[in-house]
């Protein structure tokens, strides 16, 4: 039996949000919500937060979440998690980005039982995009073969058309499926890679290294915390009573 984890890469010096995973939403950290989702899909034996800042190891540390030190050098969530991999001698791992406190369990669970049963791929997860978020730079858009695999990400709203107009449909959910082989690959390289810099979209990082990433399908999120706007709108999503299933 292939051993797993889902690991939470997180840290303090977010650069559009300082200080996100520990920003207050209800009266729990982010970092909490996205944590308890994660939790009500596999366990809380199962999910790991991965960190570098004194203030989130305290804080698992008090709540009894299981917490692993990585270095402050990562580059990205995904270097955070292949770190984590390494010092837990992990099979594979699902990697859920701090910032999703609004994402469906159900998803988690589905990744972590694909990545269980074959980890001969990178796994990602998308949904529909709203109208909304076509042009909106902080939203990951996403291009799809027919048969579901990855064939580009960009902030910008691709695909375009011979008229320069934006025609993007689907949005990155940052739920990941890693084996520690492909996490090997991905970190092979001295810093980030020629158009994951220019995009800054980690796992274009595989393309460029000639891996492909199936794509999943899965449920939209409202919202994904990168700004203090997202964190504004995502208090006033759960103070109204959403809740994921």
């Amino acid at each position: 039996m292939s051993i797993g984890a889902v690991i939470i890469p997180v840290r303090m010096a977010s650069t559009r949000l300082p200080g996100k995973p520990m920003a207050e939403i209800n009266g729990k950290p982010l970092l909490w919500h996205v944590w308890e989702r994660c939790t009500n899909a596999v366990g809380d034996e199962r999910v790991v937060v991965a960190g570098c800042d004194d203030e989130v190891k305290e804080f698992c540390q008090q709540e009894g979440i299981k917490y692993t030190c990585t270095s402050r050098s990562c580059l990205t969530g995904t270097d955070r998690v292949a770190e984590a991999v390494d010092l837990l001698n992990l099979d594979f791992a699902v990697n859920v980005q701090g910032d999703e406190p609004l994402l469906e369990a159900a998803d988690v669970r589905h990744v972590f039982e694909r990545m269980q049963a074959d980890q001969s791929v990178v796994l990602n997860c998308y949904s529909d995009l709203r109208s909304d978020e076509v042009l909106d730079p902080s939203v990951p858009k996403v291009a799809i073969s027919l048969s579901g695999r990855l064939l580009y990400m960009s902030r910008g709203g691709i695909p375009y058309d011979k008229h320069i107009s934006a025609n993007a449909l689907y949005k990155q959910v940052c739920i990941y499926g890693f084996s520690s082989n492909h996490l090997k690959i991905f970190k092979s390289v001295l810093g980030k890679t020629p158009v994951e810099s220019v995009e800054d979209i980690e796992i274009l990082r595989f393309l460029e290294l000639d891996v492909g990433v199936q794509m999943i399908q899965v449920t939209p999120t409202p919202i994904a915390v990168d700004t203090q706007q997202d964190l504004e709108k995502a208090r006033r999503l759960m103070s109204d009573g959403f809740v994921s299933k």
